[in-house]
């Protein structure tokens, strides 16, 4: 996927019903949940670990961490679902566990290794067999890596997850305008980023940012 492509995403906000308001399946397990039924936790696990694996894979670039950190989304989730009351959809607060948790997984990382930059590159580079050869999309990859926090979590809910700009404003608790706003930022920071680069170079990791 290149620039351009994400910026057609970007500014496609289809017309169809909020994935963010509450389902019926979805209220009947939560409680059912906190009356102490804990198999009833297995069937959200099931209609919500697609989304939420997709979106720890853009953190982290690689199936490995990204399936270790969706399991530690849902055990954050089951842990917690006592104190779900429903004032928001179950997606929403299942998005911003997954948002908090690999931040968390980032920072941490950083912390434990000075060449944090590296790591993630060169985990950008791990990618599944049908994109192992497309150089240009291993550039945006890690041209989304290298994008300042705000930025990479509105790029990658809006672009890869498919949200709307209201649902990412509800997951990372903004306003539509710091959404747009971040999206804008985002994508020029990519178009700077990507500029000048051909197969086989790697953009240039000191590329100046604007925005959050």
């Amino acid at each position: 996927m290149n620039v351009d492509r994400l910026v057609i995403l970007a500014n496609d906000e289809p017309a169809r019903v909020s994935r963010f308001r509450p389902r019926e399946e979805d209220r009947a397990a939560i409680e059912a949940c906190q009356r102490g039924a804990r198999e009833a936790f297995d069937p959200l696990v099931e209609r919500h670990q697609r989304d939420v694996y997709r979106l720890c894979y853009r953190y982290v670039n690689n199936h490995h961490d990204a399936s270790d950190l969706a399991q530690d989304v849902f055990l954050k989730a089951y842990r917690a679902i006592g104190r779900f009351r429903g004032d928001s959809a179950f997606s929403t607060w299942l998005y911003r566990i997954a948002v908090n948790t690999c931040l968390n997984f980032r920072a941490a990382r950083k912390a434990a290794s000075e060449e944090l930059k590296d790591d993630v590159a060169d985990a950008g580079r791990r990618v599944d067999d049908r994109m192992e050869d497309d150089e240009r999309s291993r550039q945006v990859r890690e041209a989304v890596s290298r994008l300042p926090e705000k930025q990479r979590a509105t790029l990658i809910l809006k672009i890869y997850n498919d949200l709307t700009h209201e649902e990412v404003a509800q997951v990372l608790g903004s306003t539509v305008g710091t959404v747009k706003a971040n999206l804008f930022h985002a994508l020029g920071n990519l178009r700077k980023a990507m500029a000048g680069t051909a197969p086989g170079k790697r953009p240039a990791p000191d590329a100046k940012k604007t925005g959050d």
